[in-house]
């Protein structure tokens, strides 16, 4: 924060802007309520707070100078947003703005489907939705929270668990007709995975006992790319069930070997810790934790 002497008086302000305004301290003094004796003085304390002449006084006139209708422009800007900044308030006390950063599948699949039952129940709220792929500082951002996959492991955050990530090893048909004999003979068939997640086929490999493998695989920066990559056949791929649902009940994509696997980490809802909650992101982690409530009673398990 500016030294609280830098920060002129709201009347005085308001003072000096109806000067500049109306022309003349009568007229100031009449729109605002006050006698022309009270504009001089909100007009003199404004002078000593800012330490500058803003006034050239010709007999009974009183004139800015160039450098206070300089200050008056920006002044109004500010008095302005202070206005603005009231009526929304007053017009909807819990609500505003929401920006979340989220993962581009998780977001687009998982999350957005969900977020209509969350403007009807919350429509003062307003969600503005961005994609991050990794952790970065909220304190450089204008973000309120974000979507994170992975574990606990963001600092200076609270979490709110959303779901456990399961993930399937898929084909297309044309590459993969019918599914494989053993975990084993995907090494003889091309493999993708995501660029941020390079040990997923040795991890799925070593679930299914194959231990001390890291294939080579195509890489991608997101699991959407991959996804379609998949389906024209590209190769094999891991892919989270959230995602290829459409796919596996169209026939565009089949399982390659063995049900899904829980994958290494989580998504999780998180915020800083240390910035006082806003209204807008009370509501939306109250309606997204009776959302991960659901979920885990259909999936058998807790959240």
């Amino acid at each position: 924060m500016l030294p609280r002497r830098y920060l002129p008086s709201i009347p005085s302000l308001l003072a000096l802007e109806a000067l500049d305004r109306l022309g003349t301290a009568s007229s100031a003094a009449a729109e605002l309520s006050l006698t022309q004796g009270a504009i001089s003085k909100q007009l003199q304390v404004l002078e000593g707070q800012l330490g500058v002449s803003l006034l050239i006084r010709e007999g009974k006139r009183l004139i800015l100078t160039p450098a206070a209708r300089d200050f008056v422009l920006q002044a109004r800007n500010a008095l302005k947003t202070l206005t603005d900044a009231s009526l929304t308030l007053r017009a909807n006390p819990r609500g505003g703005a929401l920006n979340l950063a989220i993962l581009p599948a998780f977001g687009m699949h998982w999350l957005a489907p969900r977020l209509a039952a969350f403007s009807r129940a919350h429509p003062e709220v307003t969600i503005n939705l961005s994609t991050r792929l990794r952790p970065f500082d909220f304190a450089a951002t204008a973000f309120d929270a974000a979507i994170h996959y992975g574990r606990q492991d963001w600092p200076g955050v609270s979490y709110l668990k959303l779901m456990d990530e399961e993930i399937m090893a898929v084909a297309a048909p044309r590459l993969l007709p019918k599914p494989l004999p053993s975990a084993a003979a995907v090494l003889d068939h091309p493999l993708m995975q995501l660029e941020s997640r390079t040990g997923d086929w040795s991890r799925w490999l070593a679930r299914h006992g194959h231990l001390g493998l890291r294939p080579p695989a195509m890489l991608f920066d997101q699991f959407a790319t991959m996804a379609q990559a998949a389906v024209h056949g590209l190769g094999l791929a891991l892919l989270p069930g959230f995602l290829i649902g459409d796919d596996l009940a169209s026939g565009r994509l089949i399982p390659a070997f063995g049900p899904p696997v829980r994958a290494l980490g989580s998504y999780y809802l998180v915020w800083p810790q240390h910035r006082p909650e806003r209204a807008p992101l009370a509501s939306f982690r109250a309606w997204l934790t009776d959302q991960a409530v659901d979920l885990g009673r259909k999936n058998g398990s807790p959240a």
